[in-house]
């Protein structure tokens, strides 16, 4: 056995793929610099196209609200400041603006997007199995938000044995501090790389 032992031999892309995380108008428009973090993104999205890299999109969903339970009503309004459950909206319904990429970002025919009800991109994806496949065993991760649902993807990914490669400086958040203490945790855990969009960027400018 190999073992990788650079940024750049992890992003290798035979071996990785790029997923970008919940990057939809509905969710950018909450968090404060969304811009800067989709200019990053934008290029990120750019250098691994470039490269050959494999590019997900994952989206978040809200059920209708005939199929929210108590756990999709709860979790509801506590996003939406309410105690009230007859007050909760679904925000990203299927076909909706919410739920669509931003501009910037459009995914491309060759692009894997889905969607998710859950904060991991594991839970209840289609995402394992296509990078179980296509022999990919690290992932490459970006967009919003960071302590949300990117710490746990890492987490998950971690648990599936796929290697995160968190692209932190490429990672939005609604709270700074909250987001922070997920990128330390993430760090004390190990599990996960921690990187920078210049590390990156150079990665994928390295000839195959």
């Amino acid at each position: 056995m190999t073992m990788p032992t650079t940024v750049a031999d992890w992003l290798s892309p035979d071996r990785a793929a790029l997923l970008v995380y919940d990057m939809q108008i509905g969710i950018a428009r909450q968090v404060k610099n969304a811009d800067e973090t989709i200019h990053r993104i934008a290029k990120i999205v750019a250098a691994a196209r470039g490269a050959g890299m494999r590019i997900a999109f994952c989206r978040h969903l809200s059920l209708p609200k005939p199929w929210m339970g108590l756990f999709a009503t709860r979790m509801a309004m506590a996003w939406q400041r309410t105690d009230d459950p007859d007050e909760v909206k679904p925000w990203f319904l299927r076909d909706s603006e919410a739920v669509q990429i931003v501009p910037e970002l459009r995914p491309q025919p060759q692009d894997f997007v889905f969607d998710k009800l859950g904060m991991s991109a594991f839970e209840g994806t289609p995402l394992e199995l296509a990078m179980r496949d296509a022999g990919l065993s690290a992932l490459a991760i970006c967009g919003i938000a960071m302590e949300i649902g990117i710490e746990p993807t890492c987490r998950h990914a971690a648990d599936l044995g796929i290697v995160p490669v968190l692209i932190e400086d490429a990672c939005g958040h609604g709270d700074a501090e909250a987001g922070r203490r997920s990128v330390e945790t993430l760090r004390f855990l190990g599990d996960a790389i921690v990187t920078s969009s210049h590390e990156f960027l150079v990665a994928m400018s390295r000839p195959a």
